[in-house]
């Protein structure tokens, strides 16, 4: 340093790079530059839940004590009240009507075979055997011949716990999916209580499911596509759980200064552990399951491996990793796509021990004394997969028209939703009054002002990953492209929008994420808040308007002709 670069130094009131950073920061602050505050790694890595407020609680008139354990209790609190009232409507007549609606009429009597054969025997055709299963006293033509089917049977095998418990009846094989409706609500709202670290938000996306005329209709009626969307949730869940205790434990082992504040630390980046991970673990159980339900599952587990993946980068990035991939390629690839996959592989074919078990299951020994390469593999696997193989055939090559079909193009703007049940009495029937008639109808049609609310909050949310990488954002758009995008390969296939309800979960975690964005951030001037709250507020209002305003649509009630027919907003919706 020569003598005048010194004289400079000692002018800026000290020496060296600190030096002329304070003197630059002290300039700009003249200009109103503020510095960013501090912030810990550690809080970065897992940011914590903000403290919960307790304002609302002491205007109730609670002590400052008690308002504060009310607060935290919120955190279930909440959820459970939301989950409850999202019980209250979907068991409310969940067995009527009383009729085998739409698909029922082949997961039902599957659901039935499974368990008293441990495989789908053969029943008669629809029109026959529904009207014997329905009759007084019942009549089941069950036969034990093995029936080829098109699913596989984890879905059937949990509709058939209901049936287990009140028989083969319309509440008995409605139970269990009005269960995972109702459950899947609560975990919606720990879902987005953890994501976005707001019990408000979590809750409200709750609320919007629950009042959700797909989600409605799915979760009161014994097809597969609700199971589907409750183990893949599951399964988000699960990575949720995995994500903030894989990154705890990052955070764990950076050191620590002089003041207590963690730094980024390349080796802790490069070379730390996360542990064991159970969760991802519970993952892959999940995501197996619902592959098992149905094989639109096995997108799921496909996009969840790299979501995992990439968080695993992020974490190891903001660690401290100088080359996060290569790190994560060392320390954590290995570890997701074992804990994902073949675990999911397992469970798939776990779910297929009854027919493995079974002389009669539909293919069962089609491989028994088959030579060739693959001998090795042992008879009753070759004889699934060929049974798989067929299944995929059938699948791929149902091409056979049906009046509700839909391309995926329409799906989110609700084009052609399906009409379970349609039955139009007369008057003095069924609870008519109309003199023009009635009609009672089950439409798997979503509440309206909410799918087109989600349309722009899916919008926002590309904003907010594409130009901001919110991993929040990331997380949704990841789950609504697993559920959305793989039905795009498949537009010449007879396809219908109710396979959507994989995906309402993450359309409701964006409409609430966009709501929150409306609030603005707790620190926001209160006008700001104030107007917020106002427009948030009517958005939630106007959809649970909406929503009960289609209920009769959604739950087979009898309405008059006149009122069915005002609440067909689109023709396509005939």
């Amino acid at each position: 340093m020569t003598n005048s670069t010194r004289t400079r130094s000692r002018d800026l009131g000290g020496s060296g790079p600190a030096v002329r950073t304070g003197a630059w920061a002290e300039r700009l602050r003249r200009f109103g530059y503020v510095a960013p505050p501090r912030t810990d790694v550690r809080e970065r890595l897992v940011p914590p839940f903000s403290e919960p407020a307790t304002r609302v609680w002491e205007l109730l008139g609670l002590g400052p004590l008690a308002a504060y354990r009310v607060a935290r209790a919120m955190g279930w609190l909440g959820p459970l009240l939301v989950a409850a009232f999202a019980g209250v409507l979907r068991f409310r007549h969940l067995g009527q009507p009383r009729a085998l609606v739409f698909d029922e009429t082949y997961y039902a009597k599957d659901a039935w075979a499974l368990l008293r054969l441990g495989y789908e025997g053969t029943w008669p055709k629809s029109k026959v055997a529904d009207p014997q299963v329905l009759a007084h006293p019942q009549v089941i033509p069950l036969s034990d011949t093995g029936s080829f089917v098109a699913h596989p049977p984890a879905g059937k095998w949990v509709i058939a716990l209901g049936e287990s418990v009140f028989g083969l009846d319309p509440f008995g094989w409605r139970f269990v999916t009005a269960v995972l409706g109702t459950l899947s609500v609560l975990m919606l709202c720990r879902i987005g209580r953890r994501l976005f670290r707001s019990t408000l938000l979590g809750c409200l996306a709750g609320v919007l499911m629950a009042m959700d005329g797909l989600h409605y209709v799915m979760s009161r009626v014994a097809l597969l596509d609700l199971v589907v969307m409750f183990f893949v949730l599951a399964a988000f869940g699960c990575l949720l759980v995995d994500r903030d205790r894989a990154r705890a434990r990052l955070a764990a082992a950076l050191p620590v200064d002089g003041d207590g504040w963690a730094r980024p630390d390349e080796h802790v980046g490069d070379r730390a552990g996360t542990g064991p991970r159970p969760w991802r673990l519970a993952a892959g159980v999940f995501l197996g399951l619902a592959a098992a339900t149905k094989w639109n599952g096995l997108y799921f587990l496909a996009f969840f491996v790299v979501l995992t993946v990439m968080w695993d980068v992020g974490a190891r990035r903001v660690a401290g990793a100088r080359h996060p991939y290569r790190a994560v390629l060392r320390r954590d690839l290995g570890g997701s796509v074992l804990s994902l996959v073949p675990v999911a592989v397992l469970t798939y074919l776990t779910t297929w021990t009854g027919w493995f078990l079974s002389d009669n299951g539909y293919g069962r020994h089609w491989a028994d004394g088959r030579g060739g390469t693959w001998s090795w593999i042992p008879a009753p696997l070759r004889s699934l997969w060929h049974y798989e193989y067929l299944v995929y055939q059938f699948n791929v090559g149902l091409h056979t028209p049906h009046p509700y079909q839909s391309n995926p193009w329409s799906w989110l703007v609700l084009g052609r939703p399906v009409a379970f049940f349609y039955e139009s009495p007369k008057a003095g029937q069924d609870g008519c009054h109309a003199a023009s008639g009635c009609s009672q109808e089950i439409l798997a049609l979503g509440t309206p002002l909410l799918w087109w609310s989600a349309c722009c909050a899916l919008v926002y949310l590309l904003f907010r990953w594409a130009l901001r990488r919110d991993w929040r954002a990331g997380a949704v758009l990841c789950a609504v492209a697993a559920g959305y995008l793989p039905w795009f390969l498949y537009q010449d296939r007879t396809i219908f929008s109710f396979y959507a309800v994989a995906f309402v979960p993450y359309l409701c975690l964006a409409v609430a994420m966009m709501l929150g964005a409306l609030l603005g951030p707790p620190g926001a001037d209160p006008n700001r808040r104030t107007v917020g709250a106002v427009a948030a507020g009517f958005l939630v209002l106007v959809i649970a308007w909406n929503f009960l305003y289609f209920l009769p649509i959604y739950s087979g009630s009898t309405i008059p002709y006149d009122g069915w027919r005002a609440r067909l907003w689109l023709d396509t919706w005939a």
